[in-house]
């Protein structure tokens, strides 16, 4: 072979002969590892695996780099396929984190390790604690699509990175935060049932970047509620300082937190209180284009609640139901499975709406037995409810229920809308060392991660899968 040809692999997997050098040779404590320049170019510019790109480099030169070549091949490994090799299970985390910092390539591992496709719900397990400073629990959590997550406890919010292994802690200036959402990996809004105003957050810095408010009526301070996002909208709930009326704001992400649209204002008028209970949670659905809205109230009478499906749009309500009999405990909605998902308060059963066929009328379907019936104990009370992908999680006690859907083969065909009859499964989580265990109070999801918190615990778990897992 000429010298100025080399062998290269083409699109069909074989060798063919290129007039330019197009292998790259490397030496990496010792021993050689061989690879492309279109590898190489994966690490990005301000790699220094870039610096063998560089036009001047000789490709007679074998350039040496004095680290260890075991985790090198790792590297390369997830340079060539975007994913880590099986056999990085053998290294600690944390040393592969090292080296990848060292290479400029950490964002690649980052992605690999935080990618949602290796979330496999039935194979989650407990395999971490992350300690938290001081005596207050978590009040509340968020993550980020890459698995870092925002903890607020106390007055103060402590955030671990993607690897959980590093973690910075600010002071706010709230006495208890009570609604977290991260807005990016280093600002989060914040809000709490007693202070006014929801603080746009420096996570990193520890400053208020900005407040916003809302301007009500009686002129008192508006206290946040809850908080929710789409991928262009913040959504805020207020209520007044005088628990009289509250509204869901809708500020633009790309704006600056420009105020666009005020949606669901109410105003409380003598007894009666379900008239403007104020929403205590927000749920983007992008495929409708709607957002859900919903809150709850104990009264003599027992709980009252209602769940509506806002058009941000032209600031009218979609759909509405005012719950009386079993008002959920908590509420969530499914973007994948085109359901809304409900645990009522007195039976603790689980209960599904299917949006594409909503009505005026009781549209919940029990998903469990339903032998328990309405129960004065509130077998329900303090049970969570969350959908990720297209699996729902319920919190029970100390336990965690999954619940997937079973698609029947005649089901789906046996009606003309295509809806016919939803059958759901449910599971109960991790393994017996996982289950029990104090009251779990919320859950979240980021990357390939479930995070817990339990009642009068300092601390959150995570749970992983035990099959791509480290």
């Amino acid at each position: 072979m000429p010298p100025s040809e080399s062998k290269v692999h083409s699109s069909n997997g074989f060798f063919q002969k290129k007039s330019e050098p197009n292998v790259i040779t490397i030496n990496v404590g010792g021993q050689l590892f061989q690879t492309t320049k279109q590898t190489l170019a994966l690490a990005g510019s301000k790699s220094i695996l870039s610096k063998i790109l560089d036009p001047n480099f000789s490709p007679s030169e074998v350039p040496f780099i004095d680290r260890d070549p075991e985790i090198f091949s790792i590297l390369l490994s997830l340079l060539r396929t975007g994913n880590l090799p099986s056999k990085a299970r053998a290294f600690d985390l944390q040393d592969l984190i090292f080296e990848a910092k060292f290479y400029g390539i950490e964002n690649l591992l980052m992605s690999s390790q935080s990618n949602p496709s290796q979330f496999e719900a039935f194979n989650l397990e407990r395999s971490l604690i992350l300690p938290l400073n001081g005596r207050d629990s978590p009040s509340a959590i968020s993550t980020t699509p890459y698995g870092s997550v925002h903890v607020a406890h106390g007055s103060k919010i402590t955030s671990f990175d993607w690897s959980l292994n590093r973690k910075s802690t600010i002071l706010t200036q709230f006495l208890a935060v009570d609604s977290l959402l991260a807005l990016t990996p280093s600002v989060a809004a914040a809000g709490a049932t007693d202070f006014s105003g929801l603080q746009i957050l420096d996570l990193e810095k520890g400053f208020v970047k900005e407040t916003l408010t809302w301007e009500n009526q009686t002129m008192s301070s508006s206290t946040v509620q809850a908080i929710g996002s789409s991928p262009t909208h913040l959504f805020t709930s207020f209520e007044s300082g005088r628990r009289n009326s509250n509204s869901i704001m809708v500020f633009d992400l790309q704006e600056g937190f420009r105020p666009v649209a005020e949606v669901g204002h109410h105003e409380i008028y003598g007894a009666e209180i379900d008239s403007a209970i104020p929403a205590t949670k927000l749920k983007w659905v992008s495929s409708y284009n709607l957002l859900m809205a919903s809150g709850s109230h104990g009264g003599p009478s027992g709980v009252l609640g209602n769940i509506r499906l806002w058009d941000i749009r032209s600031g009218n309500v979609f759909w509405e139901l005012k719950e009386k009999i079993d008002c959920f405990s908590d509420v969530t909605v499914s973007d994948d499975l085109s359901a809304i998902f409900k645990v009522g308060v007195n039976s603790g059963e689980v209960y599904v709406a299917d949006l594409r066929k909503l009505s005026t009328e009781n549209p919940w379907v029990c998903v469990g037995d339903g032998r328990k019936g309405y129960s004065k104990k509130k077998e329900g009370f303090g049970c969570k409810i969350e959908s990720h992908g297209n699996q729902v999680f319920c919190s029970k006690g100390g336990d965690v229920e999954l619940w997937s859907e079973v698609v029947l083969g005649s089901s789906r065909g046996s009606r003309e809308d295509g809806f016919g009859e939803r059958v759901f499964r449910r599971n109960l989580m991790g393994r017996m060392k996982d289950v029990g265990g104090n009251r779990i109070t919320q859950m979240g999801f980021g990357g390939n991660k479930m995070v817990v918190t339990r009642k009068d615990e300092q601390c959150v778990e995570v749970w992983q899968s035990s099959v791509r897992g480290f």
